[in-house]
């Protein structure tokens, strides 16, 4: 019980101080750029033509809805956390113990079994919660149109009920599943590979090596999938009735393989994987904000 409150704790912090930089990079996905490029140099010290970074757009968020403002859509989002880690533990309490035993430690048997069971708890934790993945998401599209459509989380509910039904709480909800479980499979089978045949078990750090293994294939498999978590995030504020979801923003998307197609036919698969040395695509143009225009 207090592992679990302090998981709770643990993560609604993380999800606090995360928040700004999350808000500015869901807007980056949905194409919005209120800033225009800038010249600037890239990592090697070359001149190139930039797009605002992390600070620079939270900047421009702050100026327009104060510091505070940087925390639109925390509520929902704080929700979502708290319930998704419950379920999780429910889900693997319910499911028992894992193989834990020491002579099947590097079998793979045990990988797929250890990994099954993680997806199962996963993906229920994310079916769950993903309503208020929805609601998090738009409250901070929003901020394009300067609507209040979704400002409250009561008032979001109805209004996503009201106009959608039980179906609109789950819009993106496919391409955010398929991203979660192959990330969680390619970063143990890599992990597993990398363990067993790269490392020597002679190794007095081994436990430590294994332990930055095991962080590096999650980060190699989450570049991998980030196209799945894009294309749901587009999805769940498509067509919604916010600016931030429909042309010239964005495209009306008619299911969530349009949007990978159309994502990948103009080459913006990675758009918002990067807060930092944002190179302008070339012969890519972005939507400015209609009050710069004027």
């Amino acid at each position: 019980m207090a592992d679990a409150a302090s998981q709770v704790l643990l993560g609604s912090g993380l999800t606090i101080l995360s928040q700004p930089l999350m808000y500015v990079k869901v807007l980056i996905q949905v194409g919005y750029e209120p800033l225009p490029p800038t010249i600037g140099r890239n990592i090697f010290g070359r001149q190139v033509c930039q797009l605002p970074g992390l600070f620079s757009y939270a900047q421009h968020i702050a100026s327009i809805d104060g510091r505070r403002g940087l925390f639109t859509g925390l509520t929902p989002r704080l929700c979502s956390g708290v319930l998704g880690t419950v379920v999780h533990g429910k889900v693997l309490q319910e499911l028992g113990p894992g193989n834990v035993q020491k002579e099947v430690s590097s079998s793979f048997d045990r990988v797929i079994k250890e990994t099954t069971r993680e997806m199962i708890a996963r993906s229920a934790a994310t079916v769950i919660t993903h309503p208020f993945h929805v609601i998090t998401l738009r409250s901070m599209v929003q901020f394009i149109g300067r609507e209040s459509k979704y400002c409250g989380l009561c008032d979001s509910i109805v209004t996503i009920y009201r106009e959608e039904g039980i179906l609109g709480f789950f819009a993106g909800l496919v391409p955010r599943l398929l991203g979660d479980i192959l990330s969680l499979w390619l970063c143990n089978s890599l992990a597993y590979l990398v363990n067993t045949y790269a490392l020597d078990s002679g190794v007095s750090t081994m436990n430590e090596m294994k332990s930055y293994s095991q962080a590096v294939t999650g980060f190699f498999a989450s570049m991998l999938t980030y196209p799945f978590v894009l294309v749901s995030n587009l999805m769940a504020v498509n067509n919604c009735g916010l600016a931030g979801g429909c042309p010239p923003y964005s495209p009306i998307y008619t299911s969530w393989i349009d949007c990978w197609c159309m994502l990948q036919k103009e080459g913006n698969m990675s758009r918002g994987n990067s807060l930092f040395f944002r190179k302008v695509p070339f012969g890519k143009t972005y939507c400015c904000d209609l009050k710069m225009l004027i």
